[in-house]
């Protein structure tokens, strides 16, 4: 368990330079004690790290200092081949620079493990965009990302939802994939971060100088935070359904599986012939028709009057265009 700790911290330091012994606690869960006998150990080793004093010091290794990969397990070399995506790489214009360095990184490996990263990456594929939609083009994916690299502020031509062309000087953060969708993540306007989708990107230039990148910004906790507030905004109406039994996985087609996931496990007990009610969220109650008329007689709208109206008139357009006579 040390051992695999002291592997850790050896890392820690060498990805990321100095790091106060509270930074490397709560990176690796242990107390701050816990990291000085470490470091000594380390140390101890003939590791060459060391400590500059002061307010802006920390621990760091002696400047060229280079561990090298044969730590790897054959399990965390094989991982390494899933972590790298072919699509996204060359999205961003890294695509055979990933393939080189997949090479390499094979080549650096001992027998065992290189032998079970080949084999992974014969027998695992990972195709990030959902079926039934193709991942969005974006020419302009280079320029951006080049641009988060760099921290240079970026002249675009945006296409809002309407649709609606509207120029905006950002400074760019970050670049985010989800489901097939890159997103940029920039400052705007002087105010705080804003979600931009990059196919909606009409033109961009990069602008001369540098941005002053936010202090303490993360990337993957402001991500984490706007998906949930992006799926509440999302949401605005609720439909209470009477669902027929055996009908749960054709909800989570319909209505998308972490919803029906979460309307199902708050719903109540079945009925006496199986049926549960449930209370559905849905962008809209005209959003909230087409997923009950995807699912037929399966489910049944209780409720609000509104979304019972738009589903009788919908049956009723639908009897009419099949000749189908009411009684």
């Amino acid at each position: 368990m040390r051992a695999s700790r002291l592997l850790s911290l050896l890392l820690l330091l060498q990805t990321r330079g100095m790091m106060t012994a509270p930074e490397i606690a709560r990176e690796l869960e242990v107390s701050v004690r816990t990291v000085y006998r470490d470091v000594e150990a380390l140390s101890a080793a003939g590791v060459p790290v060391y400590a500059d004093r002061g307010p802006a010091g920390g621990y760091r290794l002696l400047d060229g200092y280079r561990t090298r990969l044969n730590g790897l397990s054959a399990e965390e070399a094989a991982s390494l081949f899933l972590a790298g995506l072919p699509g996204p790489a060359a999205d961003l214009g890294l695509g055979e620079e990933a393939a080189a360095a997949g090479l390499k990184l094979l080549a650096a490996l001992p027998p065992e493990p290189r032998s079970h990263a080949a084999r992974m990456r014969e027998r695992f594929h990972l195709d990030v965009p959902g079926w039934y939609r193709q991942a969005d083009e974006v020419p302009h994916l280079g320029v951006v990302a080049d641009a988060v690299w760099d921290e240079r502020p970026l002249r675009m031509v945006y296409r809002r939802w309407g649709p609606r062309e509207v120029e905006r000087i950002v400074h760019p953060y970050g670049v985010v994939l989800k489901g097939g969708s890159w997103y940029l993540v920039a400052g705007a306007d002087g105010g705080g971060p804003r979600t931009y989708r990059v196919a909606r990107i009409v033109s961009v230039e990069p602008l001369p100088g540098r941005f002053e990148r936010p202090e303490g910004f993360d990337l993957a906790a402001y991500w984490q935070e706007w998906s949930a507030d992006f799926r509440r905004r999302m949401y605005t109406a609720e439909a209470r359904l009477r669902l027929a039994p055996g009908a749960e996985p054709m909800l989570g087609l319909s209505a998308g599986q972490d919803v029906a996931e979460a309307a199902l496990a708050a719903a109540g007990p079945p009925d006496a012939d199986g049926w549960r009610e449930i209370v559905l969220p849905v962008e809209s109650l005209r959003h909230g028709r087409w997923v009950l008329l995807r699912m037929g007689a399966d489910v049944e709208a209780l409720g609000p009057p509104e979304l019972r109206k738009l589903m009788e008139e919908a049956i009723a357009d639908l009897a009419a265009l099949y000749g189908v006579r009411p009684d």
